[in-house]
């Protein structure tokens, strides 16, 4: 697939399975990450790959997440599968550092630019996945756990494996409700 197809026709696929990226794929997709925009190269980035019992481990940081938080049992039960959904995630993290030049949100779309590109990348390998936030994004106790600061914003959960269906084509959006032109 020619880059410009790729941009102009990726969509998420939330049913992944066995198996995930690895070896000189999951290389590409890491140094594709590497390449997002990085305003004055503070590299604001963390990533953490979580395959196997990590996926375990990350299952039990929402467990307890959803009890510390008072979630019904259904949603308790639940929170330990979620990440099983995919072989592998990429936790996603801007590590902010203040810059005089470059504010929070520049850092935290440089991470985000960062997880578009991760999943650019596993597409043109022919994996793909889905980018999720939600509530455990947001939760101060998943952040405490994955070892972040209060100045650190968790960007995302982008889940990857080998598609287990064709994602359907989305239909070509209107340009002109979205872009205005000043001449």
């Amino acid at each position: 697939m020619d880059a410009l197809s790729l941009l102009t026709t990726r969509r998420s696929q939330p049913r992944v399975g066995e198996p995930a990226p690895g070896g000189e794929v999951l290389e590409n997709i890491k140094q594709a990450a590497l390449r997002a925009p990085d305003h004055a190269a503070l590299a604001p980035w963390q990533f953490i790959v979580c395959e196997g019992e990590g996926l375990n481990r990350l299952g039990a940081i929402f467990e307890q997440s959803a009890i510390r938080n008072g979630k019904p049992q259904k949603d308790i039960d639940r929170a330990s599968q979620l990440p099983l959904r995919a072989p592998m995630i990429i936790i996603t993290i801007a590590n902010y550092t203040e810059h005089p030049k470059v504010p929070r949100v520049e850092q935290i779309a440089s991470a985000s630019c960062a997880v578009m590109a991760m999943q650019m990348a596993a597409i043109a390998q022919g994996f793909n996945g889905i980018w999720r936030t939600g509530a455990y994004a947001q939760c101060d106790y998943v952040k405490e756990q994955l070892g972040m600061t209060k100045e650190d914003e968790l960007v995302g959960f982008l889940y990857l494996g080998t598609p287990l269906m064709n994602a359907p084509q989305a239909p070509r959006r209107d340009t002109d409700k979205h872009f205005t032109h000043w001449y």
